[in-house]
């Protein structure tokens, strides 16, 4: 899928902090990786990891009281956290775009979608016409599968069901032509089937359109059907990043294995019972000082208690943040 070596979207230890009454909650903390032109990753993890605040951070939409307190976000050379607000609002929709959760929650109710999808346009383009913006619209609305778009352009969002308003939020993204798109969750409110269409129809989108894509999603199966490679996070840290096929032939880390043996498999013959990751999540207002998995790792050694892991770098752009590398790597120097 990837066309070319040169970077896209690099982010650089990326910290984000919500200061709130009780303290300082660390939703990203220290977070780095590039993503190419025409390449599609994954950014998987359990609720609370800190996957969508990372992706709000690229597109300047954190909340209150949320704050980019370290790294670097640069976009083809360009560093997004000098941005004025002006230049984000140009930045948005131009260059990226943002598919959400649930698409009745991101549509205007009292507008059509057709006056929805121009107004994209027309935002970022004052020189279009209202007749080449509903021309573009109509043409995007047939792009993502939906029928009768002439007719469909003049309805409200009420009047579409859940999969064919989650297709108009498609194409409300892709309107513009962006080179990231950044879809968070976007099948979860959405039934199987429905589900499977929408990836075939961003997997179809992606490969006409030549968009790289940051695929937000706690479902590792999604992961499997679009992605190039996966970031895999823990409690605001990336634990482990690789291509797919190794990711799933050959993870490294206790919560990679931990969410893969949770995940129910149509390949075996015989049913097998889930095997559940125990414990629960830290609390993110007092994380520990060790390993943030550690409290819910079977593997726990006493390093991990004490001492945050390093990345150790397993060939072939894997990494893993786990001190049983360490263990098995004889001579490796810490980094």
């Amino acid at each position: 899928m990837m066309e070319d070596n040169k970077k896209l979207i690099e982010i650089k230890d990326l910290k984000v902090s919500f200061f709130t009454p009780a303290g300082e909650v660390k939703a990203v903390d220290g977070i780095s990786y590039e993503l190419g032109y025409n390449e599609v990753m994954g950014v998987v993890g359990e609720s609370g990891s800190g996957k969508s605040v990372e992706a709000y951070s690229i597109i300047g939409l954190l909340q209150n009281p949320g704050k980019v307190i370290g790294g670097s976000i640069t976009f083809e050379g360009e560093d997004l956290l000098a941005y004025t607000p002006e230049q984000m609002r140009q930045f948005r929709g131009n260059k990226v775009s943002m598919i959400f959760q649930n698409p009745m929650t991101c549509l205007n109710p009292v507008y059509t979608i057709g006056n929805q999808l121009m107004e994209a346009l027309t935002v970022h383009d004052s020189k279009i016409t209202k007749e080449e913006a509903r021309a573009r619209a109509i043409e995007m609305l047939e792009k993502v599968g939906i029928n009768n778009a002439e007719k469909r352009i003049n309805q409200y969002p009420h009047e579409f069901s859940g999969g064919m308003r989650q297709r108009a939020m498609i194409a409300m993204a892709l309107i513009c032509k962006p080179k990231l798109l950044i879809a968070d969750e976007p099948t979860t409110a959405l039934d199987v089937t429905i589900q499977a269409q929408i990836l075939e129809l961003m997997k179809e989108l992606q490969k006409k359109e030549n968009t790289s894509i940051i695929f937000i999603t706690h479902n590792l199966g999604v992961v499997a059907e679009i992605c190039d490679k996966v970031s895999v996070m823990y409690a605001g840290r990336i634990v482990e990043q690789a291509k797919v096929e190794d990711l799933f032939y050959n993870p490294q880390h206790p919560y990679t294995k931990g969410l893969l043996a949770s995940q129910p498999r149509i390949d075996e013959e015989e049913p097998e019972r889930l095997i559940p990751i125990e414990g629960t999540p830290i609390d993110l207002l007092n994380p520990p000082s060790g390993c943030n998995f550690g409290p819910r790792c079977k593997d726990c050694m006493k390093i991990c208690l004490t001492k945050k892991p390093p990345f150790a770098d397993l060939g072939d752009g894997h990494i893993s943040a786990c001190w049983l590398h360490f263990k098995d790597l004889k001579g490796k120097k810490e980094e």
